[in-house]
């Protein structure tokens, strides 16, 4: 308030007008406080969604000839599938311990063509969402980073590790696009193919988790071996080594 306006109004008016101006001084600061009070609340709500805690980053592997799911070449005389469950500790010991050893002496030598797939809910609702995600994923050419990147962030079964925001969270921290991503997971894309892996295991009888189907043809005939559980990489040795010893390669 200039001197001009002052000398111009009562003394009760000037005081008004004085009473005036601090309530309205008052009123922004407690709609900037509200305002503050508000983001932060928010922030604690929505961020912790986006960026769930304990989200373990890795270092993507690479491997020659991935497409989706499937590893190596389609031509190759040995075929591999494994029905695993990303909640399986035991399909994990298989991922970090043995699966590397197989690509590198079987995968990449032309000699085996792997595939991974899921058995469904085996072990709950989580199983179901972890592999929609990770198919979601290899939409955009990176399902066996996504597969990486769930088994290092497994604890636990049916405990929320892999909630939906946490699977968004892998493939945020991935670098994938985040809208094709979301539109493939919201959407249930996947749901019949997690369904026909878990009838295809039903019909292949597996029973635990991770289970692994060898065919190979002899003569004309189609050779089927079963391998069930986290096996060491000498007993694929043995078994693709008798593949080979009966198809006299």
């Amino acid at each position: 308030m200039s001197r001009k306006d002052r000398e111009g109004m009562s003394k009760r008016e000037y005081f008004r007008e004085k009473r005036r101006q601090a309530e309205a001084r008052n009123r922004l600061i407690w709609v900037g406080a509200i305002i503050l009070v508000a983001i932060v609340a928010v922030s604690f709500v929505v961020f912790p969604i986006l960026n769930p805690p304990d989200i373990i980053t890795i270092t993507p592997i690479p491997r020659a000839q991935a497409d989706f799911n499937h590893l190596g070449d389609p031509n190759a005389p040995v075929q591999i599938v494994e029905f695993g469950d990303f909640q399986c500790p035991h399909c994990a010991d298989f991922a970090t311990d043995t699966e590397q050893l197989l690509v590198a002496q079987y995968v990449d030598t032309g000699k085996v063509y792997f595939t991974y797939r899921s058995v469904g809910s085996f072990i709950g609702q989580e199983s179901v969402d972890a592999a929609s995600a990770a198919y979601c994923a290899g939409d955009q050419g990176k399902f066996w980073e996504y597969h990486d990147m769930i088994f290092a962030n497994q604890r636990g079964e049916n405990e929320g590790r892999f909630s939906n925001s946490r699977l968004t969270a892998f493939a945020r921290s991935l670098g994938l696009n985040m809208t094709e991503f979301n539109s493939c997971f919201n959407n249930d894309k996947y749901k019949d193919q997690v369904t026909q892996d878990a009838n295809d295991a039903l019909t292949a009888g597996v029973q635990a988790t991770p289970t692994f189907i060898l065919t190979y043809t002899v003569n004309g005939q189609v050779q089927t071996e079963t391998l069930s559980g986290a096996q060491p990489i000498n007993i694929f040795q043995q078994e693709i080594d008798k593949a080979f010893a009966a198809m006299g390669k």
